[in-house]
């Protein structure tokens, strides 16, 4: 064989390796609507490009150094990074498996028996045991290992918009309990000024013991309120601090409800559920499918013979200074092929190979019904939450109206404490009514923007 031959092998082993047993990959009918639904619930649909990037979600200055913090120091992001770059790592080595491994060598050794002494050197570069793809066994496993890079690629941007998601929410949560706590402590002194009243008059003999121990109870619910608020405050900075991975200090904390829900941005959800098709943890799952698909071409390929090479080309000589002439030439090619011919492991892997496709493909369409649902949910949410907002704020003003009126007939001695007694619980349910529905419409909006996944 000439030395031109030799160096046309490993270029007849590439073209030689095109075939590909995979099966030919088919995006699986989407399961859900066209579009999303519509009706009494839902407002009317955007034709706005469905999504925000977070920074335009997010316009409270505080909350958004708070998420920078978060994706910069958060350890659940850093391992999904870390994940990414093992995939990589692993990909790369698939990939190095498609092209022949070159290796150099050089040897020499001596000896002498008597007076005759005996010299050899000898250098060669060569590829040992590279497989020939003729049935594309070794590209479908570097392809399946892409495609797990890929999934875990779109699983840490799952993450990271999981993480802005929560943030907000933590934050969103933590404005709404200082609200609460605040209410509470107005509500204790309020509810001390009429207990003092009542007492005051049950001296004079115009309120009996039925109406001060009725005070007291107002007094006693309050003070147990504000300890369970000051409580669940300490508690959700502490969720937040483990969300940003760092002590945030109290200029970076939340100035009120309102502030927050006036700079959150309503997040288009688009005419066409299609969206959906890019919402990272879909994404993840169609990577999973495709590296699936590509294992079953591996898995077929293994059924057929294995063919590997092993070439090498050098020189050897019993001199160094001649070593390199050309009376040393030598080459050498050890070809080999290998095929199972008794035993089920190789049509047992192809059976597993096609039940993990159809389990991925279950997975896939799974992933998208889901966010078809989260984002249906969200935007009934969206649909109704102003109007309830506006009934909310009308039933606390109604209240308002209600105690004060309650309270001067009392203090007027019209009517009975029980009523100014009422009056006072049904305004402190209504107070804390409306800062449960103002919290529930900001993370409306931070739902929408992480359910349709469309973060930039």
């Amino acid at each position: 064989m000439t030395r031109a031959a030799w160096m046309m092998m490993p270029l007849s082993a590439l073209v030689l390796a095109g075939c590909d047993m995979a099966p030919k990959y088919v995006r699986p009918q989407t399961p859900v609507a066209p579009a999303f639904p519509t009706g009494e619930a839902y407002a009317p649909a955007s034709a706005e490009p469905a999504g925000l990037p977070w920074t335009a979600l997010i316009g409270d200055t505080r909350l958004k150094t708070v998420i920078e913090r978060a994706l910069a120091n958060n350890r659940d992001l850093r391992v999904a990074l870390a994940n990414v770059q093992s995939a990589r790592a692993q990909y790369k080595v698939e990939r190095a498996a498609q092209l022949p491994t070159i290796t150099g060598d050089a040897a020499a050794s001596f000896s002498r028996q008597n007076d005759n002494r005996q010299n050899s050197y000898s250098a060669d570069v060569g590829f040992s045991a590279f497989e020939i793809d003729l049935f594309g066994r070794v590209k479908n496993l570097t392809r399946s290992a892409l495609e797990s890079y890929l999934a875990t690629q779109e699983g840490m941007r799952s993450t990271r918009i999981t993480l802005i998601a929560e943030t907000a929410n933590a934050y969103a949560t933590m404005a709404a309990d200082q609200e609460l706590l605040a209410l509470s402590r107005q509500t204790l002194a309020s509810a001390e000024r009429s207990l003092k009243l009542t007492q005051t008059l049950n001296t004079s003999g115009l309120a009996g013991k039925l109406d001060v121990h009725q005070a007291e109870t107002t007094v006693e619910q309050a003070r147990s309120d504000i300890e369970a608020n000051v409580t669940q405050v300490a508690q959700d900075r502490n969720a937040l601090e483990l969300l940003v991975g760092a002590p945030v200090e109290d200029a970076l904390l939340p100035q009120s409800l309102d502030s927050l829900l006036q700079s959150t941005a309503k997040v288009p959800a688009g005419l066409s559920s299609d969206v959906l098709l890019q919402r990272p943890d879909v994404l993840q799952a169609e990577h999973q499918l495709k590296a699936a698909n590509a294992d079953i071409g591996a898995a077929r390929a293994a059924m057929f013979p294995k063919i590997s090479l092993t070439t090498a080309i050098g020189v050897a000589s019993s001199a160094l200074s001649s070593l390199f002439s050309d009376g040393g030439f030598a080459w050498s090619a050890a070809p080999s092929a290998s095929m199972p011919i008794f035993g089920g492991a190789a049509r047992g892997n192809l059976d597993y190979s096609k039940a993990q496709r159809d389990l991925y493909v279950a997975q896939y369409e799974k992933a998208i019904q889901t966010a078809f649902q989260e984002v249906s949910d969200g935007l009934a949410r969206a649909g109704t939450i102003d109007r309830q907002q506006a009934a909310q704020q009308a039933l606390v003003t109604a209240n308002q109206r209600y105690y004060a009126l309650a309270d001067q007939r009392y203090r007027a001695g019209i009517d009975t404490f029980l009523n100014s007694l009422t009056s006072q619980r049904s305004l402190y349910s209504a107070q804390q009514s409306a800062i449960a529905t103002q919290l529930a419409a900001v993370q409306n909006r931070i739902l929408l923007y992480r359910v349709i996944g469309a973060d930039q």
